[in-house]
């Protein structure tokens, strides 16, 4: 299969995902900000470290130069990120500053994407599948904030951290246009996206137990 139609049958898969959390509503009857904001952006600590971390583990080992120097920008944007996250929390009386997110340990997921070798497949499951989520996420958890009041937290995603996902998102599809280009490394890529997706579903409702939201931020 032509990489450009190969790209487009894993959106497709991606937006069929996609389409699912719209069935879901945002936030649980009677659940009350800003509590429900910061352990939110708590969770989404976690996720914004995990991303560094992985993108930073694979730049390491990571051959093409293109994709390689993507994921630098990546660890730095997720970094900072979280470090903007951090501030938020501090704004509203959660301060977080020294505290690990995954003191813990890390998602399931983290240690799947972990395991991934190839260049392509790690670009479907981490920047394709995750990001897409992320994409998904952040702009319900945007429209929830503005309808609960919280307009800071709000103006921090919309004008930072969600530009900057698309930016990952949009580098992920320019990268598969350029490496998914043989059977083997497409279908690497493709079961790399569906578990990446079967896990992201597993964590968000584990999310929607801890939190009430089902639209916890992504990275």
């Amino acid at each position: 299969m032509e990489p450009s139609g190969f790209v487009a049958e894993l959106r497709r898969e991606l937006d069929a995902e996609l389409i699912k959390l719209d069935e879901l509503p945002v936030a649980q009857p009677g659940l009350a900000p800003p509590e429900a904001v910061i352990d939110a952006l708590r969770m989404a600590l976690k996720s914004e470290l995990e991303a560094s971390d992985i993108a930073a583990l694979w730049m390491s080992t990571t051959v093409e130069l293109d994709a390689k120097l993507g994921l630098a920008r990546q660890c730095g944007d997720e970094a900072k990120h979280f470090e903007l996250i951090q501030q938020r929390l501090a704004d509203l009386g959660a301060p977080a500053r020294g505290w690990n997110p995954v003191a813990h340990g890390y998602s399931p997921l983290y240690h799947y994407l972990r395991t991934l070798h190839s260049t392509v497949e790690r670009l479907a499951a981490g920047q394709f599948a995750r990001e897409g989520i992320a994409q998904k996420r952040n702009r319900q958890f945007i429209a929830w904030l503005e309808q609960i009041g919280d307009a800071a937290t709000a103006r921090l995603y919309r004008e930072i951290v969600q530009p900057e996902e698309d930016a990952h998102h949009a580098f992920a599809d320019q990268m598969l246009h350029k490496y998914a280009n043989t059977p083997e490394a497409q279908d690497k890529a493709r079961q790399a996206l569906r578990k990446t997706l079967a896990l992201a579903d597993e964590l968000r409702e584990v999310a929607v137990l801890r939190t009430g939201l089902a639209a916890i931020p992504g990275s």
